[in-house]
Formats: C-alpha cells, sequence, structure tokens
C-alpha cells in the first residue's frame, strides 16, 4: 500500500466542449509516450462520468517527483476553443464529479493535501485554483 500525502488535479489541456475519452487519453500515454497505462488515477470525462485509470496501488505518472506518494485526478477540458488559452472549462456535471472524487479520496486519505498540478509545474493546469477551492474537504 503506497503512502499517499497528495492529491493532484489536472486538465487534460484540451479544447472546451470536446470530448475526449478515458481511451484516447490512455492511447496518448501508452502509444505517444510509452508508458504502461495511463498516467491518472481518475478521469472525468465531459459529461462527468468517472473513469477509473491506472490502480491507485501503483504509481502514477502525472506530476514529475510527486508520483509515488499522489492520487492524480484529471478533469477533461482546460483550454479554450482556441486549443492554448487556458481556460476553466469543468462543467456543472464535472464540478460535482470531482467534488465526490475528493470527498472519497480525502476519506481515504484524510491526511493528503488536495493541490493543483501548477503548484508543481511551470503550467496553467489545471486551469483554475483547485488548492484554493478544495481546502476545506
Amino acid at each position: 500500500m503506497r503512502n499517499i500525502n497528495e492529491i493532484i488535479i489536472h486538465c487534460s489541456a484540451t479544447r472546451e466542449g470536446q470530448d475526449i475519452s478515458v481511451d484516447t487519453i490512455r492511447e496518448w500515454h501508452v502509444d505517444g509516450r510509452g508508458w504502461s497505462d495511463i498516467g491518472y488515477h481518475f478521469y472525468i470525462d465531459i459529461n462527468g462520468k468517472i473513469w477509473k485509470g491506472r490502480d491507485i496501488d501503483r504509481s502514477g505518472a502525472h506530476c514529475k517527483n510527486h508520483n509515488r506518494n499522489s492520487i492524480g485526478v484529471c478533469y477533461c477540458g482546460g483550454v479554450e476553443t482556441d486549443g492554448k488559452t487556458p481556460k476553466d472549462t469543468r462543467t456543472e456535471e464535472q464540478k460535482e464529479s470531482l467534488l465526490h472524487v475528493l470527498k472519497t479520496l480525502k476519506a481515504m486519505y484524510p491526511d493528503a493535501t488536495i493541490y493543483s498540478h501548477n503548484e508543481f509545474a511551470n503550467k496553467a493546469c489545471p486551469s483554475f485554483d483547485a488548492t484554493n477551492e478544495y481546502k476545506n474537504i
């Protein structure tokens, strides 16, 4: 069992309104990057459906130098329709699902802190301040 002390929120960095499946993300990670599986532990599609990614007993591949003791959660979107400008594109369904996942993970790992990916990488991801938004969970 891994010692989880971080829950890191990501976006897929895909266009607002573009429905990207968990299988597509997995393909990008496996075929495109040569990883053994999708890098995230959970993925929330544009309709708010929660998909299981990499098994939580396995280290993720979502945040350099933070994978060993973290859970990676990603929502579909995070970029304007121009394909480059960061934007919080979460639908109401995605917000509800993300909150549900985070509450469940905090119940499982009460000492874990929720972070935005951009706190560890020079990226806009997840295109909103997840650390502040979820600080009271």
